[in-house]
């Protein structure tokens, strides 16, 4: 499989994988100075670059974790999608959840885009599903422990 990547700007960093074992490929911020970020700023941040996502398959953006976990820097959205059909600009949402502010810099690695296949349903309206032991039991219905 080939992922297509287009510089939409001229100094935009091509994603890269940090080892040979990494899943997820880098995106750099494509930022012309270093923006800062307060508690509970959010910010659009381009990367840059544009991609050709292989029909049957998305881009999946998530959270650099050494980012949010050491510097409070998320996604705001908690995983972006980049749809096969899409051509613009890759951007990254981020929210800071955390007191202490960080400065992104330009070209910095602030997420990660993984690549997935998808499957596309047919949908089909039912007035009624099957019967499981959990039923409808919802957000914490199946216990801690």
């Amino acid at each position: 499989m080939e992922l297509k990547v287009k510089k939409m700007r001229e100094n935009a960093k091509i994603p890269t994988r940090g080892t040979s074992g990494a899943a997820g490929f880098d995106l750099y911020a494509c930022l012309d100075e270093p923006l800062t970020l307060r508690k509970g700023d959010t910010a659009l941040i381009p990367t840059g670059i544009a991609v050709a996502v292989p029909e049957g398959y998305a881009a999946f953006i998530h959270s650099r974790s050494g980012l949010s976990v050491k510097k409070g820097v998320c996604l705001l959205n908690s995983v972006g999608v980049v749809d096969s059909d899409y051509r613009g600009e890759v951007c990254v949402g981020v929210i800071k959840a955390t007191d202490e502010p960080y400065t992104i810099e330009p070209f910095e690695r602030i997420a990660q885009m993984v690549i997935k296949q998808v499957c596309i349903p047919e949908i089909i309206e039912t007035d009624e599903l099957d019967v499981t032991a959990r039923g409808a039991g919802g957000f914490g219905s199946t216990g801690t422990k």
